[in-house]
């Protein structure tokens, strides 16, 4: 079950770049238009979106990796103990 919850952790990252990826572009087409309010709260939001998947893909891909090499390395330990 552990391996299992690290691995939909790993797809979450990966998922979370291709979403922060995907808003950069739309935030370098948005930035091509005529500057007006509306331009600038969408460019700032979509800047504070980008900064929050980056940082919630990090979370999740270290929790992924440590999901995966305590599974490995607690069924070596079991084995070993018996």
């Amino acid at each position: 079950m552990k391996k299992l919850v690290a691995l939909l952790q790993l797809l979450a990252t990966v998922v979370l770049g291709i979403f922060a990826l995907a808003t950069a572009v739309n935030l370098i087409l948005i930035s091509m238009r005529p500057e007006t309010i509306s331009v600038v709260n969408a460019i700032i939001g979509q800047g504070i979106l980008i900064i929050c998947m980056l940082a919630l893909a990090s979370i999740s891909l270290r929790k992924g990796l440590k999901g995966l090499r305590s599974d490995s390395s607690g069924t070596i330990l079991e084995e070993s103990q018996e």
